[in-house]
C-alpha cells in the first residue's frame, strides 16, 4: 500500500535536499535526481512541493523520463493538488517594469518627431 500525502505535507518538502513534487496525483521524491536532470535542477526546484503536472507535460518528456519518474514515486496525493506559491504584486510587476524603458523610448521618439513636424 502506498503512502498518502496531503497537499500541506507535500508543500513541506521544498528544499534541495528534501524535494517532493506531484504529478497526476502521485507524489515523487526528486531529491536525489536533481543532479542528474538533463534540464538542470532549477526546473525541478521551481516545482518543489507543488503540482508539477502542467510543467512536466508542457516539456513533452520522453518515455524514459516517465520511467525515471515512476522510480521516484513515494505515494499519492489525498485531496487537491498543492497550490503554487503566491507571487506578490511587487515581484510580478518586474516583468511589466522591464518594458518601461521601451515605452519611454517610444514616447521620446514620438515627442521629438512631433516637435520637428510642428516646427516646420
Amino acid at each position: 500500500m502506498s503512502k498518502v500525502f496531503t497537499a500541506e505535507e507535500v508543500a513541506q518538502h521544498n528544499t534541495r535536499d528534501d524535494l517532493y513534487i506531484v504529478y497526476k496525483g502521485k507524489v515523487y521524491d526528486c531529491s536525489q535526481y536533481l543532479d542528474e536532470h538533463p534540464g538542470g535542477e532549477e526546473v525541478i526546484m521551481d516545482c518543489a512541493g507543488t503540482d508539477a503536472t502542467e510543467p512536466f507535460e508542457d516539456i513533452g518528456h520522453s518515455e524514459d523520463a516517465h520511467e525515471i519518474l515512476a522510480s521516484l514515486e513515494v505515494g499519492e496525493l489525498k485531496g487537491g493538488v498543492p497550490a503554487k506559491p503566491v507571487v506578490s504584486a511587487a515581484s510580478s510587476s518586474s516583468s511589466d517594469s522591464s518594458s518601461l524603458p521601451l515605452v519611454a523610448l517610444a514616447g521620446l521618439i514620438l515627442a521629438v518627431g512631433a516637435f520637428l513636424f510642428l516646427r516646420t
